[in-house]
């Protein structure tokens, strides 16, 4: 029988991790090329051959997305693969009519192809959007199974935009890690809260090999997810949460929805911030798609990190910088950052738009919803090159940094810098520490 030859659709993550878990080694399928998008400048490499195995002596190529039709035709492609997030329906839609137009089948795999089994407990947290809250969910439940004496480890959802041999598994147990391992501004607003709490972060390309490695340590494992991805890895116990800001995306954006319909447990998050018209859309939502999960309400307690923060933001003119990805592709116009600082008396938000430079200014011109916010963009040494200038052309008094990770430490971000931190906050019951302690219970992890 002639192989199959597929073209899988991705953004450097989900893509990779369906290779590796259905494609790879199968003598019935050629993958023909990955081609790439959301992420900038990840296209024009090749996964190489050390990860890709037997049959891809040459690795696999990796070529822009809009290069799609051109792909099909060249390479005789019989099939493609749909392979990332936090995207609409109807933008997945769209890019199945350019492949079928073009001559090849569509399809998508789902959860029960992809994930990994794992030898402990795995509870996942995603969400579906991004920007929902699933970090400081993620913080969240470490914090809650440090305090029970539960010894968990994060596997995070992947973010290889450098060297892939090299990023096959990566462990990450201190924050000079982070600058080992090259991390970006992304991985580092992931990984470090981590860090800081004393746990190990495990991340790469080859998710049967990351779970080899973190279960050989962990009485659990957290999976962090990224994007509305459904998780890599088995769950045993599935939390997903929700944005009443964004009421009824829940619905509407892929592979959310798969998160919201598969939940155990639901975090409706940011409430008494959002309207609560919002929230009870969400809620009525919860009822009709998924009215078997638990439903925990919890507010996003915003702090800032010093105690006379408060009195430097007050009738300043104030530059905003929130999560990069949260504001890009996750479609948010603001975020915690912004509401901090109006909270504390800000006399006007700058807006940076005038002020950016290089890429900064061309993800503006990609994302024009942004409003006057800086997203902390920096997947590339040229990208944090070009924020640090937009930095220093913003003719700011005080700039408000909502990003989970300290930016001073790696560009120069002006004299007067204020930290925002976020936390997810229980509200009534049932709460989400209940629903975790009797699942722990009932696997045998605390009396």
């Amino acid at each position: 029988m002639d192989e199959r030859r597929v073209i899988i659709m991705g953004a450097a993550g989900r893509d990779f991790h369906n290779f590796n878990t259905v494609f790879r080694g199968d003598p019935t399928t050629r993958v023909v090329a990955f081609t790439a998008a959301q992420i900038p400048g990840i296209e024009k490499r090749r996964y190489p051959a050390e990860l890709a195995g037997e049959g891809y002596p040459d690795g696999i190529p990796i070529v822009p997305e809009e290069h799609l039709e051109r792909t099909v035709r060249d390479e005789e492609a019989d099939e493609v693969v749909f392979a990332y997030s936090d995207v609409s329906h109807e933008y997945v839609m769209h890019q199945a009519s350019r492949a079928l137009a073009a001559g090849a089948d569509f399809r998508l795999l789902g959860p029960d192809s992809t994930m990994v089994p794992a030898e402990v407990p795995v509870i996942a947290v995603t969400a579906v959007r991004t920007g929902a809250g699933k970090s400081q969910t993620s913080r969240f439940l470490a914090d809650l199974l440090i305090s029970l004496g539960v010894r968990p480890v994060v596997i995070r959802h992947p973010m290889p935009y450098g060297n892939l041999v090299e990023q096959r598994v990566q462990r990450f147990a201190e924050l000079e890690d982070l600058e080992r391992h090259h991390a970006t501004i992304e991985e580092r607003e992931d990984y470090a809260p981590h860090l800081r709490r004393g746990l190990v972060v495990y991340g790469g390309v080859d998710y049967e090999a990351v779970v080899q490695e973190a279960q050989a340590e962990a009485d659990l494992i957290i999976w962090d997810g990224g994007n509305n991805d459904f998780p890599f890895v088995r769950p045993d116990l599935d939390i997903v949460v929700l944005d009443p800001f964004r009421p009824g995306h829940e619905c509407e954006y892929h592979p959310g929805e798969v998160n919201l319909r598969r939940a155990d447990i639901l975090v409706v998050n940011k409430v008494g911030s959002a309207p609560e018209a919002n929230v009870a859309r969400v809620l009525k939502t919860i009822a009709e798609v998924n009215p078997e999960a638990g439903v925990v309400m919890g507010r996003s307690h915003i702090t800032l990190e010093g105690e006379a923060d408060g009195a430097r933001i007050k009738g300043r003119d104030v530059l905003v910088i929130e999560d990069g990805p949260t504001l890009t592709h996750g479609g948010m116009e603001t975020g915690a950052g912004a509401e901090a600082a109006l909270q504390e008396g800000a006399r006007s938000l700058i807006d940076p738009r005038p002020y950016a430079v290089g890429e900064i200014a061309a993800i503006f011109e990609k994302y024009p919803h942004l409003g006057p916010i800086l997203p902390a963009v920096g997947y590339f040494p040229s990208q944090l090159a070009d924020l640090e200038a937009t930095l220093a052309a913003v003719p700011a008094e005080v700039v408000v940094s909502a990003t989970p990770f300290d930016l001073a430490k790696l560009i120069d971000v002006g004299p007067s810098l204020v930290q925002v931190d976020y936390e997810l906050q229980e509200m009534e019951e049932p709460r989400l520490s209940t629903l975790v302690e009797a699942f722990l219970r009932d696997r045998g992890l605390v009396g």
